[in-house]
């Protein structure tokens, strides 16, 4: 799966907005430098983000952004979603809506599980248990996997 430089700053984003637990908005300016992202392609994705419901802003002096939901309630699949689109696609269709001949017949269903995990991991996934480390047991399991923390 290949995760856009989009779509890893909106997590990022969500996570300072998740760690900032109290509720005050938090500014463009803060969220570029904490987490070392652009400013104005980092405008465009917080765009987004307010478009899909997953973030309110404030204007004003004090003003800025906030989550529009508890960090328990916005699961990092949501946040791919809002800025990417689907989270798997094949040739820029859903994978159940692909069709193969002869000795490739059978790949759809493939691609079908292959959407299924990942959606398992990041559906799965609050902003809370990232920032809080306290993964959910399905990815911690994958974590133990053989072989999953090296390059293949």
């Amino acid at each position: 799966m290949h995760i856009s430089a989009r779509a890893d700053y909106a997590v990022r984003a969500m996570l300072t907005l998740a760690d900032a637990g109290d509720g005050a908005p938090v500014s463009v300016q803060r969220l570029a430098e904490e987490q070392d992202l652009p400013r104005k392609f980092l405008e465009a994705i917080l765009g987004d983000l307010r478009r899909a419901s997953l973030v309110t802003s404030r204007m004003g002096a004090m003003g800025g952004y906030v989550l529009a939901r508890p960090a328990a309630d916005i699961c990092v699949g949501e946040v791919i979603r809002a800025v990417d689109g689907p989270l798997a696609e094949v040739r820029g269709e859903r994978p159940q809506a692909t069709s193969y001949e002869g000795a490739a017949a059978n790949l759809r269903t493939l691609w079908v599980a292959v959407r299924a995990s990942v959606r398992s991991v990041l559906d799965e996934t609050t902003l809370a248990d990232v920032v809080s480390g306290d993964l959910p047991q399905s990815v911690r399991q994958a974590l133990e996997l053989p072989g999953a923390w090296e390059n293949r």
